[in-house]
């Protein structure tokens, strides 16, 4: 049964725009940073920021600098590209390995989303990446400079998740000999699950060997998916940027087609109608969307104790909506119950190891981005 929850901008309105006093927690600035993009912590504590122009700092919870991680990859910086997202290795205790999104500089002009790993190096001075590789690619690379998507999730059995966006390409979406506007599943190494649901898809006319791209991919269909998440169940979500309004939070299931650029619940930045999701009921429709957009830019579900009445509550990094969505999530159906006002362009939220929100302001007005940390008061 598809299951839509539609987020109008009466709604808007009733969720509000609180105050600072008004603020459900304490908000905490600690560090500033240039352009900062995706935040993850080491076991010990300390914190991995990355910045968008290919910068990955090494910090203290206290907001203390310990310096930049020297041998990053080559980073394509320009637009909405340059380095995303820094995950760790699940068994990262034992063998150091973190895993870095950014996009990358192809020919001709051409450009696409990576994905590297390499073996992280403690200093006193910050750290060293070696042994880097490139696990995945997004394919092909095209020219522009948006849409990477480029979010990155290692999951509970240890399978890596990569979202792809369409590049602002649109028909890419529901090509199966691309990855672009994809959300793919791999290996830890890159190489790919034979479980996924399009390894014995085969034409006679693809343009690699029989392990081709479309075995990369576990669902199709997404514009710009900027944020990936398991709830405690184990479900895989994401959250997707759409057009003008129509952002999608989608309940992720294996073969899906989220049917973009077919159907979205908004429109063409040119004013051109696209058919809502309700005509194409053959398409998978989102768990809940919002007109107009909040401009989501990254996606967690809380599981600590901190906050404990919002324990498996899933939080958008709203950045046009300069707010902190919670989204009720019950099953496969998802809602809207608050949004808290941050005065700011939202790019990442994670929870940290005793259970705070730690927020990532992707600017504030003009100047460089914050790092904050969110407890409860009082």
């Amino acid at each position: 049964m598809r299951r839509i929850l539609l987020v109008t901008f009466s709604v808007f309105l009733l969720a509000g725009a609180q105050a600072q006093d008004e603020l459900p927690f304490e908000v905490e600035p600690l560090a500033s940073f240039d352009q900062p993009w995706a935040l993850a912590f080491l076991p010990d504590g300390r914190i991995l920021v990355t910045e968008k122009k290919g910068n990955l700092m090494l910090l203290a919870q206290d907001g203390r600098s310990f310096g930049a991680v020297q041998g990053m990859p080559d980073v394509d910086y320009g637009g909405q590209g340059g380095l995303g997202d820094v995950a760790l290795h699940p068994d990262f205790a034992d063998n150091g390995l973190i895993y870095l999104s950014y996009a990358e500089a192809g020919v001709a002009g051409t450009r696409g989303a990576a994905v590297a790993r390499g073996v992280l190096e403690l200093t006193g001075r910050g750290g060293r990446l070696s042994d880097v590789e490139v696990v995945w690619r997004q394919y092909p690379k095209v020219v522009g400079f948006g849409h990477y998507g480029h979010r990155i999730l290692f999951d509970d059995d240890g399978y890596l998740w990569i979202t792809s966006g369409d590049r602002q390409k649109f028909t890419p979406s529901q090509d199966m000999q691309s990855t672009i506007g994809k959300i793919v599943r791999l290996h830890d190494d890159g190489s790919v699950p034979d479980d996924n649901p399009f390894v014995d898809y085969y034409s006679e006319d693809a343009f690699v060997d029989d392990d081709g791209v479309y075995a990369q991919i576990w669902s199709m269909g997404h514009r710009n998916p900027l944020g990936i998440a398991t709830d405690l169940d184990g479900k895989l979500w994401s959250i997707e940027m759409g057009p003008l309004g129509g952002d999608e939070l989608n309940h992720i299931v294996r073969g899906g087609n989220y049917g973009y650029p077919v159907v979205s619940n908004g429109t063409h930045y040119d004013g051109r109608d696209i058919p809502n999701h309700d005509t194409r009921p053959e398409f998978n429709a989102p768990a809940a969307y919002w007109v107009p957009a909040i401009s989501p830019g990254h996606l967690m579900i809380y599981s600590g104790d901190l906050f404990s009445d919002w324990q498996g509550n899933a939080f958008a990094a709203g950045l046009s909506s300069q707010a902190i969505v919670r989204i009720e999530l019950d099953g496969s159906e998802a809602r809207e119950v608050d949004r808290f006002d941050m005065n700011a362009r939202i790019r990442s939220i994670a929870q940290g190891p005793a259970g705070a929100l730690w927020v990532l302001e992707d600017e504030r007005r003009e100047s460089q981005g914050s790092l904050l940390k969110l407890t409860p008061k009082d």
